[in-house]
C-alpha cells in the first residue's frame, strides 16, 4: 500500500509539472497585454516598462519559465536572507552558495488585478465550489440509487422506459445548458412558486441578525451541477440491480420467504452497491472542475467564478494557478479513490 501510493505520488507530481509547463506556455503566447490593462489606455512608456519590470515580464520566456517553476515548486532556490526565505512562507533546509534549498507552500503569485496572494484567493473561493460538488454529489447518489432500484424492480415497464429516457436526456444535455434552463425556471419565472433565488450565496449578511447560512440557495445550482451523474448512476444502479436479482442467492432468499424489502434492502443492493460507490467516489474532481460555468450562471463564489473572471481581466496569475490547482484535486482524489477500491472489494490488488 504505501509503495503503490509512493509511486502515485510521484506520477501526481510529474502531472502537476507537465500542467505547469502547459499553463506557462499557454499563458505567454496568448494575446492580450495585462500590462496595458493595468496601466490604463493613458499611461507613458515608462510606467508600462515599471509595471513590467515589477511583474517579471519584461524578462525573456526561459527566464520567465525557470523563475515560474521555482516559484511552484515545494521545493525552490531562493536567496538565503531571512526576509525571502519568510516571503514564501517555507524552511531553509540546505544552503548552497548565495541561495539556500528551501520547503515551501507552492507559491502561485499575486494577482494582477488585487495584487492579492493568489493561492489565498483560490482557498477563499475553494469552499463554495467544495460544498456545491458535494450537494450535486449527494443529491446524484440518493436520486440516482433510488430511481435505479426502482427501474430495476419494474424492468421493460413504462416507469423504467422514461427513467432511462429521462436519463439518457440527462447525459447528452451539456451542464451549461441544463443550468441555464433550471436557473430561468425556477429562479426566474416560477421564482414566486418555487421560492428560490436566480443567484445566491450559501452564506448571507443581515445587518440585524449576521451572518447566516442560506441552503436553499444551493439548491438550484447543485441540481444543474448534477444531472450528468445523476443520469450515469441510475443506468448504473439499474445494470447491476438486475444483473444482482438474476443470482442463484437472490433466488434462495426469495425461496425461504424473506420480505421483497429484505431481499432488495438487505441482500442486492447491498452488492450492487459496488460499481456505484466506485463511480461516486470518481466523480467528486470532475464535480469540482465542471462547476465552472455553473457558478458562473448563478453567481455562486466559487473557483469557476473567480477564475472565468480572472480570464476577463487577463489576470493571467489566478488563472494559471486555478489549473493547477485543479489539476492538484484530480490527483489526490484519484489516488484515494485507488486506495478506496480495496477497501470496498477485496479482491481488487493494489499494483
Amino acid at each position: 500500500m504505501i509503495s503503490f501510493v509512493l509511486r502515485r505520488l510521484l506520477q501526481g507530481v510529474l502531472v502537476l509539472a507537465g500542467v505547469a509547463l502547459t499553463v506557462f506556455f499557454l499563458f505567454t503566447v496568448l494575446p492580450g497585454d495585462p500590462v496595458a490593462l493595468l496601466a490604463g489606455q493613458r499611461s507613458d512608456v515608462a510606467t508600462r516598462a515599471a509595471i513590467a519590470a515589477d511583474l517579471g515580464l519584461d524578462q525573456p520566456v526561459p527566464v520567465q519559465l525557470v523563475g515560474y517553476l521555482n516559484d511552484v515548486s515545494p521545493l525552490g532556490l531562493h536567496p538565503r536572507d531571512s526576509a525571502a526565505v519568510a516571503k514564501y512562507g517555507g524552511v531553509a533546509v540546505l544552503p548552497l552558495g548565495e541561495k539556500s534549498l528551501v520547503v515551501k507552500v507552492p507559491y502561485l503569485r499575486r494577482s494582477f488585478q488585487s495584487n492579492k496572494d493568489v493561492l489565498s484567493i483560490l482557498l477563499d473561493h475553494f469552499t463554495g465550489t467544495l460544498w456545491l460538488a458535494l450537494a450535486a454529489m449527494l443529491l446524484a447518489a440518493v436520486l440516482g440509487i433510488g430511481f435505479g432500484v426502482v427501474a430495476a424492480l419494474k424492468p421493460h415497464s413504462w416507469l423504467d422506459r422514461a427513467l432511462i429516457t429521462t436519463s439518457v436526456l440527462g447525459i447528452s444535455v451539456p451542464s451549461f445548458v441544463a443550468g441555464i434552463l433550471i436557473a430561468m425556471t425556477f429562479g426566474f419565472y416560477w421564482s414566486h412558486w418555487t421560492g428560490l433565488n436566480l443567484t445566491g450565496q450559501l452564506y448571507e449578511t443581515d445587518p440585524f441578525t449576521g451572518r447566516h447560512l442560506v441552503l436553499r440557495n444551493l439548491l438550484l445550482p447543485a441540481f444543474a451541477l448534477g444531472i450528468r451523474p445523476l443520469a450515469v448512476i441510475t443506468q448504473l444502479t439499474r445494470s447491476s440491480m438486475l444483473d444482482v436479482l438474476s443470482q442463484d442467492y437472490i433466488r434462495t432468499a426469495r425461496a425461504k420467504g424473506l420480505s421483497g424489502y429484505r431481499v432488495v434492502v438487505g441482500h442486492a443492493l447491498k452488492n450492487a452497491l459496488n460499481p456505484v460507490i466506485t463511480a461516486v467516489s470518481g466523480w467528486l474532481a470532475s464535480l469540482m472542475a465542471g462547476a465552472f460555468f455553473i457558478e458562473y450562471i448563478f453567481n455562486w463564489k466559487g473557483l469557476g467564478t473567480v477564475t472565468l473572471r480572472a480570464v476577463e481581466n487577463l489576470d493571467f496569475p489566478v488563472v494559471m494557478g486555478a489549473t493547477i490547482f485543479i489539476a492538484f484535486l484530480f490527483v489526490v482524489v484519484n489516488i484515494v479513490v485507488d486506495v478506496l477500491y480495496t477497501v470496498l472489494d477485496p479482491r481488487v490488488k493494489l499494483r
